[in-house]
């Protein structure tokens, strides 16, 4: 591990020494839009740097390097709070894809080339109204006009479709199929005629989703990226990718260090909390339970190096990780007592108990709910037979809406 070391100690320097213009200070009480304006100068001196597109190929203006590199600079990454969140998506998910199925190359590495320096950037249209973790189970159609097709429906949920200037998308072409054999992948233009995006309002104040209207959205055939009915292999391809981001055993909340601080600082019957045995249980159980998700995260990283793909034990990381979060969030308001009413919507998520707690429930639904990851956990962990399905095999209109 002595080269990755090196490349992360190497990482962690230049993170150090543009954090006071990008990262977590820097950013303290900016407007959203100053916030994606700075964000865009980070990634174009990310780019600059070397550090854009780690292990993209060196033709796409990446640095034809691994997974494990990757991971391990978003590790560092983190640690500094820099204005990333608006391009994770983008870069994330919709992005390789397009590298790997999009049509024209010289159309996909223009657009390559202006995200990773946070010039454009790209939305996920997957979830919808009636069909969230069921992305086979989604209604909005594709239909074919003169040369190419014409969109109707609805997608919800699309993180950052306001600030988007393309998207990837899967509608469903054929409803009289299997519902996974009826469905084709597209790319669409966000500023098209008859693309509506409102934003929704979360609880903790921020406004990172939308829903999104298509309205005879008009595109060409060369906007599709998949065989017609072929788009759900495409879709999953998609999903997959999500396995090479860096986790937080903390479940992208404050660190426990803060909580043993809170401890000590006030007080249950008179005395400081740190010496109640409950509190000291839950600062133990939490100690524990991060460093067994710090092993599985070690072990994926080995099994990277190694040339092998980290397998389903990644799901056990984002489900017990943010559910851990909170309740330890909960816990650290109630100790506060009166005071733990005090919410402020602009206070970080990984430093403030307040707003990490308000926000966990958007974390446990986000890039897979509970059940999914339950169900994946029984399935392909533990080798438990698969759920009755009782829409398996019945074409789509005949399933009952």
């Amino acid at each position: 591990m002595s080269e990755l070391n090196a490349y992360s100690a190497k990482a962690h320097s230049w993170l150090e020494s543009v954090a006071p213009q990008f990262g977590r200070s820097a950013r303290k009480g900016l407007s959203e839009t100053e916030d994606l304006a700075l964000g865009r100068r980070y990634l174009k001196a990310r780019f600059d740097a070397g550090y854009a597109g780690i292990n993209w190929p060196v033709d796409y203006g990446g640095q034809g390097l691994t997974h494990i590199e990757k991971v391990a600079f978003e590790t560092e990454e983190m640690k500094f709070g820099m204005p990333t969140g608006y391009f994770g998506i983008s870069l994330g998910m919709p992005v390789p894809i397009m590298m790997k199925f999009g049509s024209d190359q010289a159309f996909v590495k223009e657009r390559v080339l202006k995200a990773l320096q946070g010039e454009e950037i790209w939305c996920q249209l997957f979830s919808e109204p009636a069909g969230g973790s069921d992305l086979a189970g989604l209604r909005l159609r594709a239909e074919q006009d003169g040369n190419g097709w014409k969109l109707n429906g609805q997608k919800l949920w699309t993180s950052w479709a306001q600030y988007s200037d393309y998207g990837v998308i899967v509608a469903r072409t054929d409803p009289s199929v299997q519902k996974h054999k009826g469905l084709t992948y597209f790319w669409v233009d966000m500023k098209a005629p008859g693309v509506t995006v409102r934003p929704i309002k979360l609880a903790g104040g921020d406004s990172h989703v939308n829903e999104v209207f298509f309205d005879d959205v008009k595109i060409t055939d060369d906007h599709r990226m998949s065989p017609v009915g072929g788009g759900f292999a495409v879709a999953m391809a998609t999903l997959m990718i999500e396995r090479y981001v860096a986790t937080d055993s903390a479940g992208f909340g404050p660190h426990l260090d803060l909580f043993v601080s809170l401890a000590k600082e006030v007080e249950v019957n008179g005395r400081p909390a740190i010496e109640d045995g409950r509190v000291r249980q839950a600062i133990a159980r939490n100690y524990a339970m991060r460093n067994g998700l710090d092993a599985i995260t070690s072990r994926a990283m080995l099994m990277m190096q190694a040339g092998m793909e980290p397998g389903p034990e990644g799901s056990l990381n984002k489900l017990v990780s943010v559910r851990s979060r909170q309740r330890l969030s909960e816990m650290a308001i109630d100790l506060q007592g009166p005071g733990g009413a005090h919410f402020d919507e602009h206070t970080p998520v990984k430093e403030n108990w307040q707003t990490s707690w308000i926000n966990a429930p958007t974390g446990r639904i986000a890039g897979g709910a509970d059940e999914m990851l339950l169900n994946t956990i029984a399935e392909r962990i533990l080798g438990l037979p698969q759920d009755y399905r009782p829409d398996k095999g019945v074409p789509f209109n005949q399933i009952p809406a």
